[in-house]
């Protein structure tokens, strides 16, 4: 990772958004909150790192495209004719950085012809940075700049399935899968968490699966999608079809299972269950 220049530029520019988030963070004592037309919350926190974001990236790649959360919505006629654009998140988890918890993030990921290739997740409170180029590796980039490789770890016969559920949006489907695990599987650990964190946890070997059964949008998961793929999982839909970008005219997800252990069955334990 060290030599991946691509990499090291999208993991500095990153942390430079995540400073312009903590900045409002740490001075803001009640933090300002506007509603965007889709109900969804917006702070000055996210125009700043998009700001950012953007800027640099422009300056990086200027003939690449670059679709943000919060840039305006180009046409499905022009995105369409896109093979390799930027995919940007400036602030996943918006919701958990107005409750202050800490679990939010910076998405950057490359896309190219609908996939995930490079992916980088940036934690601002914690200074973790998740980094991802499938076929090249994965990688997890402390605050004090020690770097490890990241794998995704095995179903452990015997131990306990580690699930990971939204903090928002768990749901009754979620719910019935989870009950599939215990008993085919044994028990299950859930653990609730915000943004795409949840992605990195299984990319790290701290989780095995992630099923996210209601809406996304592409930007919140294709950088940890890209981390996940590097490290040996994948993101499929209900259907076990892998996850794919800049496919159609709208840019919600369809709901998804994020899986460690890709050589694991999960098809045939979690259907029945989904059909």
């Amino acid at each position: 990772m060290q030599d991946d220049l691509e990499l090291n530029t999208l993991k500095d520019i990153a942390v430079a958004a995540g400073d312009e988030i903590l900045a409002v963070y740490n001075q803001a004592a009640v933090i300002d909150v506007t509603v965007k037309a889709d109900n969804s919350p917006l702070t000055e926190a996210d125009q700043r790192a998009h700001r950012l974001i953007v800027d640099r990236l422009a300056s990086h790649t200027p003939d690449l495209p670059i679709l943000s959360e919060e840039s305006e919505l180009k046409n499905w006629s022009e995105r369409a004719t896109w093979q390799r654009y930027w995919l940007v998140d400036p602030l996943d988890g918006t919701k958990e950085f107005i409750n202050r918890n800490g679990e939010f993030t910076v998405n950057i990921a490359l896309i190219e012809e609908g996939v995930a290739r490079i992916g980088v997740v940036h934690v601002p409170v914690s200074g973790i940075t998740y980094l991802g180029r499938p076929g090249s590796g994965a990688w997890k980039l402390s605050a004090a700049g020690e770097l490890e490789a990241i794998k995704c770890a095995m179903i452990g016969r015997g131990s306990a399935v580690r699930v990971v559920a939204s903090r928002s949006h768990r749901g009754e489907l979620v719910d019935r899968l989870i009950a599939i695990i215990e008993q085919q599987l044994g028990q299950a650990e859930v653990v609730s968490m915000g943004s795409s964190l949840k992605i990195c946890l299984l990319a790290e070997g701290e989780a095995d699966i992630y099923p996210r059964l209601a809406l996304t949008s592409e930007w919140d998961t294709a950088a940890a999608h890209a981390v996940l793929s590097a490290a040996g999982g994948e993101v499929y839909d209900t259907g076990f079809n892998v996850l794919r970008y800049n496919q159609k005219a709208e840019l919600l997800n369809p709901f998804f299972i994020a899986l460690a252990d890709t050589g694991f069955d999960w098809q045939a334990l979690l259907t029945p269950a989904l059909d």
